[in-house]
């Protein structure tokens, strides 16, 4: 072999570190060599280099808003690696990353993005590392009955379900997590539930519930960021052994002022005006009955029973807008004070009171935040709608709060103020919307083109982060909106506030029924149409990485100006067609293993137990996309049922799949049983079944999911989804170690899953 460079030559020195390869027409590799002070000159040369540069160059002023971006890309790493050593190897992967570029000393924008993103990453991962370590506490192992003494830390009433549900102190004692939950039945709840008061009860605890299914929500992963080592429901009555003390200071208090001002906007109105009512006054949705929930859901209209930004901006608009007009009335005052100082500050402080009278929730902080950076940008002049304000507002909430990442609440806020931000800021919108001599007629057709634009930006920014998490999304939601939040915004809103001002000298009688007229019609605008015809997509379970290719090339559009950001349809394009092409799996076990759905190609459901309540139900059909009712197994064709068992066959691509299904506890004949396993492909329990019991491709029994989790079983293409998979093994998860692979040594793939590699 011949080559340019001799390492034992004279002349050549340390910095001789490597050669260039350069492959030639004829396939050789021609070498040259070359000083390792020379590499950054050698890529600054490299033409992707250059172009890249020059786009930088000209995004200069948007470059800020990927700063939110890395740190939450580090930040759903994190959540998917579910590993210390992953931890610190991804962390010192990206630091030896950004050093590496530091070190070559390249100069310009190019070298400088890849090492603050590099480090962006290493930070966000990082923080969210702590941040699940500090709030670590224990949860409780397994179900029990117990008899315990706790303060209450929070009263929540939930008149829709009719129960108040506790959060309970137990200052870590009697052998219980330090943080429990505890739904009361309203009759069993005494008059003296406030916070601080010490009780004494009994209650049937148990951990917080993981995922059923691969996708489904996950609610320990909530609980352990919130705290909470055990849920429960009370048994007996409850004991109430000290009253609470007197609360001193309006914070201290701001719990009872809610739930009074929430009690007395119910009894002002009736039916679902008044909960709608107490939601938008108070964050308090606990009224709101399940038809109602469903049906804004459904109308695309969900958004306005969450306290964050549209209701923070009415808000400190409308004080804003208000005390600048009455102080310009006296001149004295506006001769001698800067009065738009003066509103930017009583409507800072509307908005930090709004934001504590609804509950303070993360949505309702972030859009406060997102509102006093509005109101500094407005008293300093400058423009205040960014999308620089857009990711000051993310940044804070990701470093407080960085688990709100993954939840919906984050995503859906940010995508829709983004979006919005995003389409106003392109000059051809601009020119558009932008104001002009006009008659009234193409004004006010100019405007409604605005709100149904708008509102369709939104719903196509806001459907794939509904369908990952809802696993549905609405059609018709553009259309809604342009009724619903000029009427939220503009009659409904200003009409409970000022309802509200005038009730303290007993005036607000009249405004309360217009309220309430106005809220009946949002009422009656959600119900048509989320009961129209096709109102709704359904999704089964979307894979991970078709949502990220998604969400990046989102991004990718929205926080680019120049001309390539064009470009980020091609991951859209990848993405949507990694959901098209997704075969929805043919069955759906839960991680207890008692509910089993079977999914058939015509888009039914059938239930091993039919009796599984409202919540399994809903979450199986979620789960498997399907808008519609699910029927007991027992009546499919194929399907021979007995009370201890349910036996069907399936034919999936030419191929007969015989699934065996349990459900009772009752005693079966050892004989009887291992019969059935050697005739069936998959067997289903939530029993632990026996050595003896061997199918000829999977046993999903107690043993095996509480290994993985609840699954999900796609029989054309041999391919099974767990919740292990799906989630990792996190601190709040529950899986059990396996003492062997025997029970599922024919199926690879879980086995590998099982040990600690998931799929």
């Amino acid at each position: 072999m011949q080559s340019g460079f001799d390492p034992n030559s004279p002349g050549v020195t340390p910095d001789d570190i490597g050669m260039a390869a350069i492959s030639g027409s004829n396939g050789k590799a021609l070498s040259m060599p070359f000083r390792a002070r020379q590499l950054p000159e050698y890529l600054g040369n490299l033409e992707i280099f250059k172009r890249l540069e020059t786009q930088l160059e000209k995004e200069r002023d948007r470059l800020a808003l990927w700063v939110p971006v890395g740190v939450g890309a580090g930040i759903a790493i994190w959540f998917q690696l579910a590993n210390a050593a992953l931890w610190i190897s991804f962390i010192a992967l990206s630091c030896g990353l950004a050093l590496s570029v530091k070190a070559l000393n390249m100069g310009g924008r190019v070298s400088n993005a890849f090492f603050w993103f590099a480090a962006l990453l290493a930070l966000g991962c990082a923080i969210m590392w702590f941040r699940s370590w500090a709030v670590a506490s224990p949860v409780l192992e397994r179900p029990m009955v117990s008899s315990f003494y706790a303060e209450i830390e929070k009263t929540e009433t939930i008149s829709a379900r009719d129960i108040v549900r506790l959060t309970l102190d137990t200052h870590e004692k009697q052998n219980l997590p330090p943080r429990v939950r505890v739904n009361v039945r309203t009759e069993k709840a005494v008059a003296d539930l406030q916070p601080g008061t010490i009780i004494q009860l009994r209650a049937r605890l148990m951990p917080p519930a993981m995922s059923s299914l691969p996708g489904a929500y996950d609610f320990s992963r909530r609980a352990w960021f919130m705290g909470l080592g055990a849920t429960g429901q009370l048994l007996g009555e409850i004991e109430v052994v000290r009253s609470a003390e007197p609360s001193w200071g309006p914070l201290s208090a701001m719990p009872e002022y809610r739930q009074a001002l929430s009690s007395h906007v119910q009894s002002r109105m009736a039916g679902g005006a008044a909960a709608i009512g107490a939601t938008l006054a108070t964050g308090d949705r606990g009224a709101i009955s399940d038809e109602d929930a469903e049906a804004m859901r459904r109308s695309g209209l969900a958004h306005l029973l969450s306290i964050s930004g549209l209701h923070v901006t009415a808000v400190v608009g409308a004080v804003y807008l208000l005390v600048l007009r009455i102080l310009a009335l006296f001149p004295p005052l506006a001769l001698r004070f800067r009065l738009p100082l003066v509103a930017a500050g009583c409507a800072a402080v509307a908005a930090l009171a709004y934001t504590l009278m609804t509950g303070a929730q993360v949505p309702t902080i972030r859009a406060c935040v997102a509102a006093l950076l509005v109101l500094i940008a407005l008293v300093m002049g400058r423009s205040a709608i960014t999308l620089r304000m857009v990711a000051a507002g993310a940044l804070f909430v990701l470093i407080i709060w960085p688990e709100s990442l993954v939840g919906p609440s984050f995503q859906l806020s940010f995508a829709a103020v983004t979006a919005i931000i995003a389409m106003h800021e392109h000059p051809k919108i601009q020119t558009l919307f932008a104001r002009r001599e006009e008659g009234i007629v193409r004004r006010s057709g100019r405007i409604i083109l605005a709100l149904f634009l708008t509102g369709l930006v939104v719903e196509l920014a806001l459907m794939p982060i509904a369908l990952f998490h809802f696993h549905k999304a609405g059609i018709y939601g553009a259309l809604a909106n342009i009724i619903a939040i000029p009427l939220t915004t503009f009659v409904i809103m200003p009409l409970e506030a000022l309802a509200l001002l005038l009730d303290t000298v007993g005036l607000g009688a009249p405004f309360w029924w217009l309220c309430e007229k106005a809220l009946s019609s949002l009422l009656v605008l959600a119900h048509y149409v989320s009961s129209r015809p096709g109102s709704v997509t359904m999704l089964p379970t979307m894979p991970l990485a078709a949502f990220g290719l998604v969400i990046a090339g989102g991004l990718w559009m929205a926080l680019w100006s120049q001309s390539w950001r064009i470009c980020g349809l091609a991951p859209i394009a990848i993405g949507v067609l990694m959901i098209a092409t997704t075969r929805a799996p043919d069955l759906y076990i839960t991680g207890d293993g008692r509910h089993v759905g079977i999914r058939n190609d015509a888009g039914e459901l059938a239930m091993l137990r039919t009796r599984s309540g409202d919540f399994i139900r809903d979450m199986l059909l979620e789960n498997a996309g399907i808008d519609g009712e699910a029927t007991a197994l027992e009546d499919w064709p194929n399907a021979q049922c007995n009370a201890d068992s349910c036996t069907v066959i399936m034919e999936v691509d030419e191929r007969d799949w015989v699934i065996v299904a349990t459900r009772s506890s009752y005693y079966i004949p050892a004989m009887a049983l291992s019969a059935a396993c050697r005739r069936a492909d998959i067997v289903i329990s939530e029993r632990r079944l026996p050595a003896s019991c061997q199918p000829r491709w999977l046993k999903a029994d107690r043993t095996l999911l509480g290994q993985v989790g609840g699954m999900t079983i796609d029989l054309e293409n041999q391919k099974i989804a767990t919740v292990l998979g799906r989630s990792g093994r996190h601190q709040w998860t529950r899986f059990t170690e396996p003492k062997s692979a025997q029970p599922i040594e024919k199926t690879s793939k879980i086995a590998t899953e099982i040990r600690g590699s998931p799929e």
